[in-house]
């Protein structure tokens, strides 16, 4: 399995078999701050988390997707999704908005994207998502959990691997926290020179490690 972030927290997960997925898809020039270049990427599936623009843009995504959205079980392509609710931004905001967390699995490797979680996790979450090898998880704080409440959990969570996303960069100046935070105190993080990484489920590392990506876009 591949996975490349292409910005915010829009990934592109391709299956050996060439089956391409791709997480919350931004619309670019929504908000003064988001300067990620537009997606031009045709994918087979398309999931989203919540309705804001900078993870709700479908329209940008060729190959007339199969969308998926909302709780519960979905199966797209062969591949089952499922979508646990959650809340989203809830330090910005007295009104608890919804936002979906989704896992699946590809070649072997369960995925969780953590869409706009805004909160520690519930007994009962942590109870559906289950095992996790590879985490998409929010770290910018504001509209999401921030730096160190994504440190708190991975480590009840556990993964294998801890893919960071939706915080500031280069091309991404909302009022989110940078990285740094995040990754305050911690030995187990891997640089990687780009915006693609490859996983196998059988070269995984143990314990969790924390992949930093490059944004494509």
């Amino acid at each position: 399995m591949k996975i490349r972030w292409l910005g915010q927290s829009a990934f592109l997960i391709t299956s050996e078999e060439g089956t391409r997925i791709i997480t919350d898809p931004y619309k670019t020039g929504m908000f003064v701050g988001l300067r990620y270049r537009r997606i031009d990427e045709a994918a087979d599936i398309v999931t989203i988390s919540h309705r804001d623009p900078d993870h709700n843009n479908v329209a940008a995504v060729r190959g007339n997707p199969q969308v998926v959205r909302g709780v519960g079980i979905f199966e797209a392509k062969g591949i089952e999704f499922r979508g646990i609710a959650s809340y989203h931004g809830l330090s910005v905001s007295r009104l608890k908005r919804s936002n979906t967390i989704f896992c699946f699995t590809v070649d072997g490797l369960r995925v969780c994207h953590l869409g706009d979680l805004g909160h520690q996790l519930s007994d009962e979450q942590v109870a559906d998502i289950g095992e996790v090898d590879v985490f998409l998880i929010p770290v910018g704080g504001r509209f999401t959990i921030d730096g160190a409440g994504a440190s708190k959990v991975c480590d009840r969570l556990k993964p294998r691997v801890a893919i960071p996303m939706h915080y500031k960069t280069d091309s991404c100046l909302l009022p989110l926290a940078r990285l740094d935070p995040f990754l305050e105190g911690k030995t187990n993080v891997k640089r990687v020179a780009n915006s693609e990484v490859e996983f196998k489920k059988e070269e995984l590392p143990s314990p969790t490690e924390i992949v930093v990506l490059e944004h494509a876009l």
